[in-house]
């Protein structure tokens, strides 16, 4: 932390009822203050022994216990103001988020202040009464989940140099999006002037000041870790680690240099491609690193940028799919009146039958090709109706097992072209567990393994992962803990149970039942009372998060109904669910654009 002398006052709004005698007589005594990223402002326990005020950069405030922050704090702001004025003790822990300026004026200099012009005293404290009944009335002053980046920088990462092709394609999204300026170590000079250094105040105040005029700043690092590679990562609100999917993968010393100053939830991993086409060995990118997200970008268009730029700006849309066994089968045809609604998602997650379906559809699985190979899998081979002996669970998983293995092949999540998910419940930790990397396949498998019908997953570490459904059925929270943005929810409300007149006394013993069902002639004398199954099923669903307090006003949530009398088991009737399904959600979409639909979905709606 470095300080200097103040020679005048910024226009700041603390400031603003002085009059000019006053003023003169704050500078004198206030302080510039330069902080590098990650240095503390103030401790949350220690005493309040100044009052600060920004005047360039950004700062997190957190709480001793919680990791995310409270609220930021940035130009014009003080800090530390109400604790400093009482004479109490920090209530929070102050961190520059990047390259910070701040006044500091010190209690001894405030006492001197105040004694030789009383009315400073009267002037500050009624403006910090305004400015904290304004913050306390104010009930978004909490920081967002997902805050959008304004400050982007670009680093090369692996054995790659930095690609002219992509920092040129990323700066035309952005341009096309807002207004942006682009820095390198060749122009920083001109823009910052480097009078007293990359490190000094005037550079630190110039960046910040660029970023204030505009909507994003791109701070393209050099290839090596060299002084402006440093100022520029430390001056980011997120890193994008940029590399050719064929190079070396071994993380390089720009990369370590980001990581001792970033964190990982403010850094994505982008693999370039020359075009779209089958990935593979993408594990040996994600291994030695941590990061928010990784994205396949092909050159050879813009769409992957503009996608990119979507999860950078909060925009990327999502497709949550939700669990329901044969009645996710909906999926099939809700996606596909989707698609011919020229809705294109940019991440897809999803429980159980939900995340398979959502998978297929990844891998670009035509919808009605999907139907075909959902009749295959569950009608034809009877992937659930191979029973066994109950000593893991009632069916044997080996079918199962087979037909996801001959569906999804060897392909690994991360090697999806777009991000994926899948939920399945940890028994071992009592959580959700969320499936990003590693065999999709078993990802689904876990994500399906319905309790009782089909045996646990067991994981590497010995955790037992069953079905998602007993936990989050509907995965909303885990699509917004991954980004931000509107999405897609399909959803489906268990069948109406029909009231059975069932004497409880009439069920019969075990010695009975098998009397019972042995001898075809007696077999319709067995109560007519829901099988184990349909309880189970019913059971599951029953017990699922409610995610309806997960839902935002941009998303759009759908609940295809179900036919009449349609089971959790009843694959058999996949092909009339999907035509119900499709014709729905065609005449859905039709009375939600007549209903002033979320902006989002009213534009892609204009322009089919």
């Amino acid at each position: 932390m470095h300080e200097s002398p103040v020679h005048e006052i910024p226009d700041v709004d603390l400031f603003s009822g002085l009059s000019e005698t006053e003023r003169r007589a704050l500078a004198a005594r206030l302080a510039l203050r330069t902080l590098r990223r990650g240095d503390v402002l103030m401790r949350q326990g220690d005493a309040a022994e100044a009052l600060y005020v920004v005047v360039s950069g950004r700062f997190a405030v957190t709480l001793e216990g919680r990791h995310a922050p409270v609220t930021e704090i940035g130009p014009g702001q003080p800090a530390g103001e109400i604790a400093f004025l009482t004479g109490g003790t920090r209530t929070a822990t102050v961190t520059a988020m990047r390259d910070s300026l701040v006044l500091a004026l010190s209690r001894a200099e405030f006492d001197a202040l105040v004694t030789a012009h009383p009315g400073i005293w009267g002037t500050l404290t009624a403006t910090l009464a305004r400015r904290l009944a304004a913050t306390t009335s104010r009930t978004a002053a909490a920081v967002e989940p997902h805050p959008r980046p304004r400050t982007i920088c670009v680093i090369p990462a692996g054995s790659a140099r930095m690609s002219a092709a992509f920092v040129a394609m990323l700066g035309e999204a952005l341009d096309r999006s807002a207004r942006s300026a682009l820095l390198t170590s060749e122009t920083a000079p001109d823009v910052l002037g480097v009078n007293d250094g990359l490190d000094g105040a005037d550079a630190t105040a110039r960046l910040n000041a660029l970023e204030a005029a505009h909507d994003h700043v791109l701070l393209v690092a050099d290839d090596d870790a060299t002084p402006w590679t440093e100022k520029a990562i430390r001056h980011a609100d997120l890193v994008l680690a940029v590399a050719s999917h064929a190079d070396d993968a071994e993380p390089n010393a720009v990369e370590r240099l980001a990581a001792r100053f970033v964190a990982p939830d403010a850094t994505r991993l982008v693999l370039l491609h020359p075009h779209r086409g089958k990935v593979q060995g993408t594990a040996r990118w994600l291994g030695p690193r941590q990061v928010a997200m990784h994205h396949h970008v092909a050159l050879d268009g813009p769409a992957d940028v503009d996608r990119l730029m979507r999860f950078i700006e909060g925009r990327a849309l999502g497709f949550v799919a939700a669990g329901g066994g044969a009645l996710a089968a909906a999926h099939t045809g809700v996606f596909k009146a989707l698609s011919e609604a020229g809705l294109v998602f940019d991440i897809m997650g999803g429980t159980s039958a939900g995340a398979a379906l959502a998978a297929a559809f990844l891998l670009d699985g035509r919808p009605d090709d999907i139907d075909i190979k959902l009749a295959e899998m569950f009608v034809t081979n009877r992937a659930l109706r191979r029973y066994t002996l109950p000593r893991y669970a009632l069916l044997d998983h080996t079918v199962f097992d087979s037909e996801l293995k001959r569906l999804f092949g060897n392909t690994d999540i991360e090697d999806l072209w777009l991000p994926f998910f899948a939920v399945s419940t940890n028994l071992s930790r009592f959580c959700v567990a969320c499936h990003r990397t590693g065999p999709l396949w078993r990802a689904i498998r876990a994500s399906a393994s319905i309790p009782v019908l089909l045996p646990p997953v067991y994981t590497a570490d010995g955790d037992m992962l069953v079905d998602g459904c007993l936990l989050d059925n509907v995965p909303v929270k885990t699509m917004g803990d991954l980004k931000a943005g509107p999405n897609v929810i399909v959803s489906f409300k268990p069948p109406t149970l029909d009231r059975y007149h069932v004497d409880y006394e009439a069920l019969p013993s075990r010695a009975a039942l098998i009397r019972l069902a042995l001898n075809p002639l007696r077999r319709d004398r067995l109560p007519d009372a829901p099988g184990l199954v349909s309880v189970l099923m019913r059971a599951l669903m029953a017990n699922r998060r409610d995610f309806l307090r997960e839902i935002h006003a941009d998303d759009v949530s759908l609940q295809p109904p179900i036919p009449q009398g349609m089971g959790f088991l009843d694959w058999h009737r996949h092909r009339e669910l999907f035509h119900a399904a499709y014709r729905w959600t065609h005449e859905e979409l039709a009375a939600r654009a007549k209903a002033e639909p979320p902006a989002w979905l009213a534009d892609a709606l204009a322009r089919r």
